[in-house]
């Protein structure tokens, strides 16, 4: 549903997106992530048409965007990063307006802006100018936007960025319920969005494609995945309890929040082993678990030291 194919765009000296290639297949949510600057707008922009690249060619729903701009752009809902309207106008209003953009008529028109209106639950603010909103609102209405037209693809630059937790809550519950049916992307720099919305991330810095991977298989990068980790009140006995101990790698207490670590050899550390030895040493402990990884970690590695990109 969405092809990018050799990307390229440079601003004056600066290079935005490089030589950038991926595929997302129907029913596909998947996180465009990456620091900020490293080219994930300049993506969105030109798979919507916006700007034209300097090389390369994108696809919405097999329509080439270049060759058949009209055809993709049916095909596509995108809402620009922040989520720009005409602030003056009212809701009720500029929903109609963009209606009237998409050439909807009659019982067509009436039945998709009750659905967008309804879905996402704008009936209480349709009189009041765009400004007057919230933030959590005007991405509600960036997003009723979006779907007005009922569109197979859907295209969201960073959707939650600048919205408070429960905001970000709302949003994303938003998109979850939109899904079904749908081809969605969403660029983003905020890691708890690829686990909570995404089935798939595509990892982009200095406009380069890093990863492609689902979270499950990120979360398997990192040197935490499948550690044992455990509080007790003394973790420099635990730790010494633990040394030499065969078929683990490294041992130590976590900074962020005082757990001990017991990280992975040339396999994962067996839990029960693990308890046997600090039974062993009279060790008392609590909360053992296992560990899923971190993908922050993760992130720093696929992305450190790249570029700047705009």
């Amino acid at each position: 549903m969405i092809e990018a194919e050799g990307l390229t765009k440079r601003f004056d000296t600066r290079l935005a997106v490089d030589d950038l290639g991926f595929r997302i297949e129907p029913g596909e949510v998947v996180a465009l992530l990456g620091p900020n600057g490293a080219g994930k707008s300049t993506t969105m922009k030109m798979l919507a048409g916006y700007l034209i690249p300097d090389a390369g060619r994108a696809r919405i729903a097999r329509h080439d965007v270049a060759l058949r701009p009209v055809a993709a752009r049916r095909a596509l809902g995108y809402l620009p990063e922040g989520a720009p309207g005409y602030g003056e106008m009212e809701v009720a209003g500029f929903l109609g307006f963009v209606a009237d953009l998409h050439g909807l008529r009659g019982a067509g028109r009436a039945s998709r802006l009750d659905f967008a209106i309804g879905r996402l639950a704008l009936r209480g603010v349709l009189r009041q100018p765009i400004d007057t909103l919230s933030k959590g609102f005007r991405r509600r209405v960036g997003l009723a936007a979006a779907v007005l037209h009922d569109p197979p693809v859907l295209m969201l630059d960073e959707p939650t960025d600048g919205l408070d937790p429960n905001q970000k809550h709302e949003v994303r519950g938003l998109i979850r319920e939109l899904s079904p049916g749908r081809t969605i992307v969403l660029s983003t720099h905020l890691l708890e969005e690829v686990e909570a919305i995404a089935s798939r991330a595509l990892v982009i810095a200095a406009g380069r494609l890093r990863a492609d991977d689902t979270p499950e298989g990120l979360l398997a990068r990192s040197c935490h995945h499948g550690a044992v980790s455990f509080d007790t009140a003394d973790g420099p006995a635990a730790l010494a309890a633990l040394e030499g101990m065969e078929g683990i790698g490294e041992c130590r207490i976590d900074p962020q929040d005082g757990r001990v670590l017991v990280l992975a050899g040339a396999r994962p550390p067996d839990p029960e082993a693990v308890l046997h030895r600090l039974a062993a040493g009279k060790i008392a402990i609590r909360a053992l678990r296992i560990e899923r990884g971190r993908l922050d970690e993760v992130f720093r590695a696929l992305t450190h030291q790249a570029p700047e990109a705009a």
